[in-house]
């Protein structure tokens, strides 16, 4: 395993890489996008300030909601943002696109270019909307603009072998829902999986191999996930998943979900390689624990008392094998 198991994880925030954006800019101009040539600009806002930093929300036409509810078209997981904080609506006028944004009721407001919104206000490109802790700018992008943000975000947070969120991204992700679970009273799970043996399959089969077995887990693990599931590679062979409104229970059914679909797949991935395996910890937040790194430290302790137990098992903290 990539760390201690009793060692509590560090909670980094995800980091803008350090890429020149006039060589990424040209990289995406060169697959097909030409001076000149691109189509009619499409509205969305950026995140510039706030947990997910360089988040691109494309807005769609008529109304757009802005809040901390799953279900919400720019969903702000953050503690000062209401469950549905502010409206804004896309509409097309004679003379163009008309944008306007309206507060919902909340409890902390919401600011465009630092005034406080009190009735419909008019937006345009530009403009930048405070909600919460976030700041988001109104902006008109080409589809090579939007094709830079979006690249550049999937750089700074995404892991390129697996496809899940990189380890500062999902350990930010894990902060911010820990945070609101504890505010609001509703129930959070973790599970940290990893892969059984995964060093003798590297010296054995080659990195090639290895590279296959994290890709194939990763894609089993998205197959497995709600739309508000997260999850992410935090380690070379190590992997977290985070459950919003999830008890212990449907935590340790997920799990076990992915033990089994691993070991049903593990002899067809690599010729001579008969069986993959993994040993996955499951947590549920608890008022002992006073932040996200206590709650993931126990899934993580849980998670050696699977390896020590023979690996390929599940493992709840506070309990015996499930």
């Amino acid at each position: 395993m990539s760390r201690p198991p009793d060692e509590d994880p560090e909670l980094l925030p995800p980091t803008l890489p350090v890429t020149a954006f006039a060589d990424l800019e040209t990289l995406l101009r060169s697959r097909g996008a030409e001076d000149g040539q691109v189509e009619p600009c499409g509205w969305a806002l950026v995140v510039y300030a706030g947990p997910q930093l360089g988040r691109l929300f494309p807005l769609a036409m008529g109304e757009n909601v802005l809040g901390r509810a799953p279900g919400t078209a720019i969903a702000l997981p953050d503690e000062e943002v209401s469950r549905a904080h502010a409206c804004l609506r896309l509409a097309q006028g004679s003379e163009g696109d008309q944008l306007t944004l309206v507060d919902l009721g909340s409890t902390n407001g919401t600011f465009v270019n630092g005034q406080a919104v009190a009735e419909v206000r008019s937006l345009e490109a530009g403009d930048r909307i405070e909600v919460g802790g976030h700041v988001l700018k109104l902006v008109a992008l080409d589809p090579l603009e939007r094709s830079f943000h979006e690249t550049l975000l999937d750089q700074s947070t995404r892991d390129p072998l697996t496809g899940l969120s990189n380890r500062g991204a999902i350990l930010s992700e894990l902060q911010n829902r820990f945070d609101l679970s504890r505010r609001h009273g509703r129930p959070l799970s973790v599970v940290v999986a990893d892969l059984d043996h995964f060093k003798a399959i590297n010296d054995t089969h080659g990195h090639g191999a290895g590279d296959l077995v994290l890709n194939t887990f990763g894609e089993l693990v998205r197959q497995n996930l709600r739309g508000t599931d997260l999850a992410g590679r935090i380690g070379g062979e190590e992997f977290l998943i985070v459950l919003p409104e999830t008890e212990l229970a449907g935590a340790l059914q997920l799990a076990e979900r992915l033990r089994a679909s691993l070991e049903r797949q593990s002899g067809s991935l690599v010729e001579g390689l008969l069986r993959v395996t993994c040993s996955l910890g499951v947590g549920e937040r608890s008022g002992e624990d006073r932040d996200a790194g206590a709650l993931m430290g126990r899934a993580d302790r849980a998670l050696y008392e699977a390896k020590r137990g023979g690996r390929n098992r599940v493992v709840s903290a506070g309990s015996k094998r499930h």
